[in-house]
């Protein structure tokens, strides 16, 4: 079989890792060879070398430009994913509160859907002190509903460390429209799933963490922006001697920004893929010609899906649906496995709904064009024609 970096464009619609711009890849494929002419590889430089701390810098600056980060926050990148991320947000924000208030407080947290449940539990086994504000399946019997912040339960900021919630729940097609704020105690997001979707105003988060492995790179990087003032913790003496739980050094966000996000192995090919991926978005006109294309995508996808709703039931309240993940069950038995092995017949490939909850989902990330999701409400409408 002859090799070559020409493919045809995949109609892939996977949850994550999800797909890549194609002009992307072919770049880093040609530097994984050889970077910038330096006769090794982009994958073969140590992460402390120049090259590598270019790659570093020319990230954080893209990063800067495409969500006009104010000067208050810092950018950096760890190893992992998104749990990696939630579990070290309970431990480096809660050391931040111990530095301001001198005592342990609690984080605070918002359940919508599997990710936010995943991330409150590994809190409260880390040993810290957890609170719920609201859990949208005790409130409404599933997971699909986010109840208005005014009824949420009202976080103390004299003992909340921080207000935790998930921007985009994968799994549950739910996402936030906008962001809630409480006077007085720090908002962390974790927005692995619809990260540089849209256009967001980033002063009005202490925390914002995203895997990479959904709207920009490879899995095995996480993305941080956090407010500078939470890098001030409190030292591993005084939080022992409150008894509160630390944070691994690998991730610790005081020792990884002061290192430059280099403390230790950086998986720079990965980063490297991560710039490229800003550096196509910004020539395409930035993140808000990107959520007008989102927007766009969406509204398709989901009027084709309401045309029918003797056939497709989408669960997720219209008020908080996701422009990233459209999620839906298909009436009648056996029509699923149907519908999954025609789309896939038809190059629609990634449709399955994710284990815990079945049925199908649709991934709309911003490598997803917009033929790819023409091409998916042609085919919901054909099949839903031909099984009424």
């Amino acid at each position: 079989m002859s090799r070559t970096l020409e493919r045809e464009e995949p109609n892939y619609f996977g949850a994550g890792p999800a797909a890549l711009p194609t002009s992307v890849l072919q770049q880093a494929a040609y530097d994984l060879v050889n970077y910038n002419g330096i006769g090794l590889g982009i994958g073969e430089i140590s992460h402390r070398s120049g090259p590598a701390g270019e790659v570093i810098d020319n990230t954080k600056a893209n990063f800067k430009k495409l969500l006009d980060i104010p000067d208050t926050h810092e950018v950096f990148f760890l190893q992992g994913g998104g749990t990696t991320g939630f579990s070290s947000v309970a431990t480096n924000l809660l050391a931040s509160f111990v530095k301001k208030t001198g005592h342990k407080g609690k984080g605070a947290y918002a359940i919508t859907g599997s990710w936010s449940k995943k991330a409150h539990e590994e809190a409260s086994r880390l040993g810290v002190e957890t609170q719920v504000l609201t859990d949208s399946k005790k409130a409404y019997g599933a997971f699909g509903k986010i109840q208005p912040v005014s009824e949420w339960v009202k976080p103390d900021p004299k003992e909340t460390a921080y207000v935790y919630f998930c921007d985009n729940e994968t799994v549950n097609g739910v996402e936030f429209k906008d962001v809630p704020q409480f006077e007085g105690i720090e908002i962390a997001a974790d927005m692995s799933s619809n990260f540089l979707s849209r256009k967001i105003d980033v002063s009005k988060y202490g925390l914002i963490l995203a895997g990479a492995q959904k709207n920009v790179g490879l899995a095995g990087l996480t993305v941080y922006i956090i407010k500078k003032t939470l890098l001030e913790q409190a030292s591993d003496d005084e939080l022992k001697a409150l008894n509160a739980p630390l944070s691994p050094i690998a991730f610790h966000y005081p020792t990884v920004v002061k290192n430059n996000s280099a403390y230790n192995t950086i998986p720079i090919f990965t980063l490297h893929i991560l710039n490229l991926v800003l550096e196509n978005l910004i020539e395409a006109g930035g993140l808000k010609a990107q959520q007008e294309i989102n927007e766009r995508k969406a509204k398709k996808l989901y009027d084709a899906l309401d045309a029918y709703p003797e056939l497709y039931n989408l669960p997720v309240d219209k008020t908080v649906r996701s422009n990233m993940n459209v999620v839906f069950t298909i009436n009648g038995e056996g029509l699923e496995a149907k519908f999954l092995k025609e789309s896939t017949e038809k190059n629609l490939t990634g449709l399955k709904g994710h284990r815990s909850v079945g049925g199908m989902r649709a991934s709309l990330y911003n490598a997803v064009s917009e033929r790819s999701v023409d091409l998916l409400v042609d085919f919901v409408k054909e099949f839903a024609e031909a099984n009424k």
